[in-house]
């Protein structure tokens, strides 16, 4: 009987592969994984009690490995087998992006592990965006776009058939697993040589410098790699220290005892020499490091919440990082920051967690359960991106002069027939995902069914 390796497995190889990979071609990129994870290392040191929590709930070990990518394809073609080729390291589409309403010609998923155990092994993930053509205004120069991106393949045979034979087995074994990630990296491998002329590369970076980076190259290159912080305020005051040039504001929530969702920030993207196809020389600025700080995922009501009090704090401008910081405080303080209202209130979601040994009767509910310490509820990791905050790092690398929204509506249903199946609503799994845990806690404690919290 053949063994398979587990896609769990294929994808932590490959999700250190292409961090060792990005650290060779962007040397600042390692310079900020020790930056990291000196910060993680302090903040665990000063706060035994998170440190006990994080081990407690298998999270502590994902925090070294976990990271997050990005990449941007240009046709449908490439998009679907895309999502073959995360399907081979269990990564699947959840959520939908328009990131067209901040001025951004694409549309986008998150490749991602959905279940409890595989995030828990490693929540490698990769935000995924597929170009969207026809915003582009000029119609000859939507044409030449097409027509160039017809012309290439992002994939090598070697990956298309191993992915194949990934689907026709059922599996890969150890030899086809090892050459899967090997050939899978080449399609986010870095390319030097563009594939258009200059003065192609040109007319493209004028419509928006995002579609030139689309477009004009062999491949998606990975543009960001993302390593998982505990304090992204302490990441963003050092990086200067470092030699790293942090972007001008943290985006996301501000600073909470109880972080929600998710904050990132970066480094402003690098100005890499390039070749054109007609043997002019140039430069081209795609590549960035990133960090993220991620809390608990809210619920649809938390969400709600969430993007009112945001819209609210987006309505005063700041002119720096601190002021930044200081309007959004200011605007959450409606936003209530400790676990047992969010989970009272039911604007977050929770894992459950069955504590032996307590005596319960079959009377009490979950709440008196968990007052009793008969259960543990603990903020269930966001695991996914916030639209505003993705679109806000993808302009702050692309420079100052861009235009800040398309008219246009969100296209759900086109990309998902691009795609080649459906996004999953991220808010519905982690509902999902929180009354598992809470019907497996129950059954433990010898109790019937209860209702869920969130």
């Amino acid at each position: 009987m053949t063994l398979w390796v587990s896609p769990d497995h294929i994808r932590d190889r490959f999700s250190q592969a292409m961090s060792a990979m990005y650290q060779r071609e962007v040397p600042q990129y390692g310079t900020l994984l020790a930056l990291v994870a000196s910060v993680n290392q302090q903040v665990l040191s000063q706060s035994p009690e998170l440190h006990s929590r994080l081990q407690q709930g298998g999270d502590l070990p994902r925090l070294g490995v976990e990271r997050h990518g990005a990449i941007r394809v240009g046709t449908p073609a490439e998009l679907a087998m895309l999502r073959r080729l995360f399907a081979v390291m269990g990564m699947f589409p959840v959520g939908y992006y328009d990131l067209s309403e901040a001025g951004v010609p694409v549309h986008s998923t998150a490749f991602r592990p959905i279940d409890d155990a595989s995030l828990r092994y490693n929540p490698f993930r990769v935000f995924t965006s597929l170009l969207r053509p026809e915003l582009i205004d000029d119609p000859a120069l939507r044409e030449q776009a097409i027509a160039i991106l017809a012309e290439r393949d992002i994939f090598t045979p070697a990956a298309r058939a191993l992915v194949e034979r990934y689907e026709r087995q059922g599996g890969l074994n150890q030899q086809d697993a090892e050459q899967f990630v090997e050939q899978a990296l080449e399609t986010f491998r870095w390319h030097e040589e563009a594939t258009v002329a200059v003065g192609t590369y040109q007319a493209l970076s004028q419509e928006h410098r995002l579609i030139a980076d689309v477009v004009c190259f062999r491949g998606p290159h990975i543009n960001h790699l993302t390593p998982r912080t505990l304090d992204i305020d302490a990441v963003q005051q050092q990086m200067p220290e470092h030699g790293i040039d942090p972007k001008a504001v943290i985006e996301g929530p501000p600073r909470r005892q109880c972080p929600i969702l998710l904050r990132q920030t970066s480094f402003k993207a690098l100005e890499e020499p390039i070749r054109f196809a007609d043997a002019a020389e140039g430069y081209h600025s795609a590549r960035f490091g990133e960090i993220e700080q991620r809390g608990v995922a809210l619920t649809r009501k938390g969400r709600a919440l969430y993007d009112r009090l945001l819209a609210e704090a987006r309505q005063t401008p700041a002119a720096d990082n601190a002021a930044h910081q200081a309007v959004l405080q200011d605007a959450f303080n409606d936003f209530p920051d400790d676990e047992t209202t969010l989970r009272r209130e039911k604007l977050a979601f929770f894992r459950y967690q069955a504590v032996p040994g307590v005596n319960v009767t079959p009377s009490q509910d979950v709440e008196s359960l968990i007052g009793a310490g008969a259960l543990l509820a603990t903020p269930m990791i966001y695991e996914d991106f916030l639209p505003i905050s993705a679109a806000g790092i993808f302009q702050s690398n692309l420079g100052d002069a861009q235009r800040d929204e398309y008219q246009s509506r969100s296209h759900q249903a086109a990309f998902e027939q691009a795609l080649g199946g459906q996004v999953t609503d991220e808010i519905s799994l982690y509902a999902e995902r929180e009354k598992a845990s809470l019907d497996q806690a129950l059954a433990a404690l010898g109790m019937s069914e209860q209702p869920a919290t969130g």
